[in-house]
């Protein structure tokens, strides 16, 4: 199954990225990518995003469990007649859930590192994993949204 192959290769990219920012940007300074814009430093983030619901990992692994096993369903049961982008943002989602419970299985936290500052405003520190999560999610409410809304397909017909 190429979804299964794909969020493999996305669990792997993520994974390493975090190996590299420990070993190069753990207890250094921030890097600075493009200056007021895109930093890379390293933090443990033991909650969700922006910090919140700190030292809920239990609560954290069985919710990623439960998605995991209901993308893996959804997959399975659906997988011929689903279109690509479908299969492209459960891959993604699946790839960055899992790339996290990696993190908080073996560390009890996860590994942030990507630092964006937006109109002077400071956004929360994410990861790869973050990241192909929230693509995925967009994907997946555009696809809803404006492709294959029933709503809208009865109104075609």
């Amino acid at each position: 199954m190429s979804v299964l192959i794909f969020a493999s290769i996305l669990v792997l990219v993520d994974q390493i990225s975090k190996k590299l920012v420990v070993e190069f940007l753990k207890g250094e300074p921030p890097v600075v990518v493009i200056e007021n814009f895109l930093n890379f430093f390293y933090l443990e983030n033991r909650g969700a995003a922006f910090g919140i619901m700190q030292n809920a990992r239990a609560f954290f692994l069985v919710i990623t469990v439960v998605i995991v096993i209901v993308i893996l369903y959804i997959l399975l049961k659906n997988y011929k007649k689903s279109s690509a982008i479908f299969k492209l943002s459960l891959g993604l989602i699946l790839g960055g859930a899992i790339g996290n419970f990696i993190d908080r299985v073996r560390l009890h936290y996860v590994v942030d590192f990507i630092s964006v500052r937006i109109f002077g405003f400071d956004f929360a520190v994410f990861n790869l994993a973050d990241s192909f999560v929230v693509v995925g999610t967009i994907l997946l409410m555009i696809m809803v949204l404006f492709y294959d809304n029933p709503e809208k397909r009865i109104n075609n017909e």
